[in-house]
């Protein structure tokens, strides 16, 4: 029976908040557990408070207290997660290390305070503290802190001002009184990402970095057994590792068969610590005992090689989960289960605890995948080009160390220049997009997802369900800057160009080649990759002497109007010679020109294709197997170049958007509705939440007679716009389903029982009357936003113009929130039929920049109310002056984001 560990709190009352329980990544990178307190806590809180200084209770308390009394440890420890709230970071022998409270003294408003452990203090306890307690705070309708603390405690005021707060503060009887709003704003999500990123990225380093290493293995496992080639495989490889301290337990059946250099012991109590790294290759059912008995000596994180976790099943989950809060309780992070394992060249060492026989060299290229199949697949490839890495990690079911992490490291890390990612699951996009945004402003992000749409789920693997179109992925990675591939072969030619050249300039290229017709189909290829072809390509035969060859790439490259040059060279008589080869890399080396090879016989990284510069820096011209490998390499980092040199603008902030007031509006629909049950609003609660981000729907009336519909049009203003709310003819005039430019009560009257018979057969919907009576607005382009709240990606924004055409052709766009004003920009022209907004075959250009405002607006709302499910407004009517909206839908639900404004690791 697999040893599954419960350690969620025995004693929880009625309303205990599960949800608030995280695990986090401290500043240091180690790991620590978040929860609410309990009554069961009392002596674990007592015991903190006594093991406090007195300076840091006089802090605290205002006063010495050697002891907290009795009626006060039950004050603290019996709470109602309401209007009291309390969170602790335990250990992972809950030995509490840290305490943030609030008390609520108004509707809205709670005092608040905290008290870190003084031997934990500079691990960012307190801030990771106040993120969570603020996001209960939100949860419960709290949206401000004030707190009482001395002058001398600056350290607690500034946990407030660097959280990017806006922090409010005076001072009355010798004590500070702070005050702040809780709602995120652009600086304090920035600090909070900013603390994110080193904090993982330091967690990473701390794995790759790691000076001591234990395998962990079963002293059970029979000869022969994938337990015992997993430990014979990887004891091996860290038998070759330089600069790391390997030890083992559980080996004994290896007998003389263990390697040199690996010290072995009969248990963990016998190992002395510190131990940095260890590597479980034990049975699933043996691994939460291992985590436990590892724990004391301060390992950083796990590898585990072995399979049977959530793969198998729901009892497979329970151990997978268990596994987790055990290590992370430890400090530990996780890498696996079903890791291939993690390799690294730096800081002058070489760790190598794979799978792997023959590892690649060291090198500039970040490797990232998950399953060990992969792996094995990828690091053969990396060989075969004789190509280095500088770190390669697999992440199994990436229960805990993902992608995301190794991009955090990336971005600090100055030996890997490019990073490449195989993703067979993404289990938050929207923290990829912000991760992977933030790493290709400075290095290249190279990704290949299992099927295009990312929707694949591989067994094992935590993902929420999508039920967000096909193309979203596709959006994030272009927002995000990715270059994204659709295979492993175009991941490492891709790598192999961007490690071993520099960027290209531009996209204007030039070809030498050995004939006539291989250049031009050399360009034809070219321009298909998204590259300017222009000029005569260099002719280069087979029999050109070393003066001829010198001598034209000497002008080639010293053409201004050249960036890119691309080298075909295929022999049709003998064998592919490398002195022209010899002379290409001569001639690119230092030139800054990006340039590919296809020579016959080469591939990947080629002592022929390399030369110095004038500086002595070694330049390597990739080649690769045809020609039109090479071009779709050079124009992805064509595309690539462009996008980093290009402005990416900053979230967009819409005057007059008030985000908090919609929050509020939806806060109380929903508590008057039905718990549990999402809720459409009707137009009058439509038009109010959109009014607070400032969204002004035209003003329609329900009418179900042509009496109505006449009063109606009286009080609106003549003329005026007649349409049915039957859902399959709204917004068709095709259909007669909207009558327009109506000037009369006469005609008013034929309209509404014309459309009435119309609509007769067809189904309308329930509690709705059946006509809109709507004042005329300006003639222009119908479009349609829509923002949908996915539950993996989060808010999805689309934006299409009206018509069959694009909804049977699939004409739309999409974007991810939060979007810049580039974004929006994008979003608009990115449809194919934008170019009616333009000045289409004559028309005056229409007023795009107004409906910018209105696509600008659905999305802070969209990415500040995660509780608005779905949003339509159709149609908006673009006209030369202004943006009209005229018909909105919305309906929203209790929150259930993934990406939330609190650090939490996967659980």
């Amino acid at each position: 029976m697999p040893e599954v560990i419960d350690d969620a709190p025995q004693e929880q009352p009625a309303a205990y908040p599960a949800g608030w329980e995280a695990d986090v990544v401290l500043r240091d990178g180690s790991t620590t557990h978040v929860r609410p307190i309990l009554p069961s806590d009392a002596d674990a809180l007592q015991a903190f408070h006594v093991a406090q200084s007195e300076r840091s209770t006089y802090l605290r308390f205002f006063a010495t207290l050697t002891r907290l009394p009795d009626r006060d440890l039950e004050r603290f420890t019996r709470v109602d997660h309401d209007d009291r709230v309390a969170l602790v970071a335990v250990t992972a022998d809950e030995q509490i290390i840290g305490v943030a409270r609030y008390d609520r003294v108004g509707a809205d408003e709670a005092e608040v305070a905290f008290n870190v452990a003084d031997a934990h203090h500079g691990r960012g306890l307190g801030s990771v503290l106040l993120e969570h307690l603020a996001a209960a705070a939100r949860e419960r309708g709290v949206r401000r802190f004030t707190a009482d603390v001395l002058p001398q405690n600056g350290k607690m005021i500034g946990v407030f001002r660097e959280a990017g707060y806006a922090v409010r503060q005076s001072m009355e009887d010798g004590v500070v009184t702070v005050a702040f709003d809780l709602d995120p704003t652009d600086r304090s999500l920035a600090v909070m990402a900013d603390r994110e990123h080193r904090a993982e990225a330091q967690s990473v380093r701390g794995l790759l970095s790691a000076r001591s290493v234990i395998v962990v293995a079963s002293p059970n496992a029979a000869s022969g057994s994938l337990e015992e080639l997993l430990t014979r495989r990887v004891l091996l490889d860290l038998a070759g590792s330089e600069g790391v301290e390997a030890h083992a337990v559980g080996v004994g059946q290896l007998g003389a068969g263990l390697p040199t250099g690996i010290r072995a012991w009969e248990d963990l109590a016998a190992v002395p610590g510190p131990i940095d790294l260890a590597v479980l290759t034990v049975p699933a059912a043996e691994s939460v005992a291992a985590v436990r008995a590892l724990a004391p000596l301060g390992v950083r994180g796990v590898v585990v090689l072995s399979a049977g976790y959530a793969e198998t099943g729901p009892a497979g989950l329970a151990l997978q989960r268990a596994l987790l809060r055990t290590a992370h309780a430890a400090g530990m992070r996780v890498v696996g289960p079903g890791s291939y394992g993690v390799l690294s060249h730096i800081e002058g060492r070489t760790l190598n605890a794979t799978l792997a026989a023959e590892p690649p060299a060291a090198g500039a290229i970040g490797l990232f995948c998950q399953s060990a199949p992969m792996a094995v697949a990828l690091l053969g490839s990396v060989r075969r080009r004789d190509l280095g890495l500088s770190c390669f990690v697999s992440a199994g079911h990436r229960a805990d160390v993902s992608g995301n992490d190794l991009m955090q490291f990336w971005h600090d890390d100055e030996t890997t220049q490019v990073a490449c990612l195989y993703l067979e699951s993404i289990g938050n996009p929207r923290k990829f997009s912000r991760v992977a945004r933030r790493l290709a402003a400075v290095k290249p992000v190279v990704v290949v997802t299992a099927g295009r749409s990312g929707q694949v789920v591989p067994p094992g693997h935590a993902v929420r369900a999508t039920h967000a179109p096909r193309r979203t992925l596709e959006e994030v990675m272009r927002q995000s800057g990715v270059i994204r591939v659709e295979n492993t072969h175009q991941l490492l030619e891709v790598a192999q160009l961007l490690a071993l050249q520099p960027l290209p300039a531009g996209r204007r290229a030039a070809i030498v080649a050995s004939s006539a017709p291989m250049a031009a189909l050399v360009a034809e290829a070219g321009a298909a990759a998204g590259l300017a072809v222009g000029g005569q390509a260099v002719i280069l035969g087979e029999d050109a002497d070393d003066a001829t060859i010198e001598r034209a790439l000497g002008d080639l490259y010293a053409d201004p109007d050249t960036d890119v040059v691309i080298v075909v060279h295929v022999p049709i008589v003998g064998s592919s010679e490398a002195r022209l080869a010899r002379a290409v890399a001569r001639a690119a080396a230092g030139s800054g020109r990006a340039t590919v090879a296809c020579v016959a016989g080469m591939h990947g990284a080629t002592a022929d294709l390399t030369a110095p510069d004038a500086e002595g820096r070694a330049w390597t011209v990739p080649a690769y197997t045809t020609p039109e490998d090479a071009v779709l390499a050079l124009g992805q980092a064509a595309r690539y170049a462009a996008w980093r040199a290009a402005e990416r603008g900053t979230p967009v902030h819409p005057v007059g958007a008030d985000t908090r007031a919609a929050r509020r509006l939806v806060t109380g629909w929903l508590a008057d509705s039905v718990p549990g049950a999402g809720l459409v609003l009707d137009q009058e609660r439509t038009t109010a939440l959109l009014a607070c981000v400032g969204i002004d729907v035209v003003e329609s009336a329900p009418v179900s007679t042509p009496q109505e519909a006449v009063d109606a049009a009286r009080r609106i203003g003549w003329p005026v716009a007649l349409k049915t709310t039957v859902p399959t003819l709204r917004h068709r005039s095709d259909l007669g389903g909207v009558r327009l430019d109506v000037h009369d009560e006469a005609e008013l009257r034929a309209d509404v029982d014309q459309v009435l018979e119309l609509a007769a057969h067809h189904h309308l919907e329930p509690g709705r009357a059946p006509l809109e009576v709507q004042a005329m607005v300006p003639r222009g382009a119908a479009c349609v936003v829509r923002s949908v709240e996915d539950p993996l990606f989060g808010p999805v924004i689309s934006f299409g113009l009206s018509g069959d055409a694009s909804d049977l052709l699939g004409d739309v766009s999409y974007g991810v929130p939060p979007l810049t004003g580039v974004d929006v920009a994008e979003l608009v022209r990115a449809a194919r039929a934008a170019p009616r907004l333009f000045g289409y075959r004559g028309l005056p250009p229409l007023d795009v920049p107004a409906l910018e405002d209105v696509i600008a607006r659905v999305s802070v709302l969209a990415d500040d109310l995660p509780e608005l499910r779905s949003l339509e407004l159709n149609p908006i009517v673009v006209s030369e002056r202004g943006a009209m909206v005229l018909g909105a839908r919305a309906h929203v639900a209790t929150a259930d984001r993934a990406d939330r404004a609190r650090r939490a690791l996967p659980t």
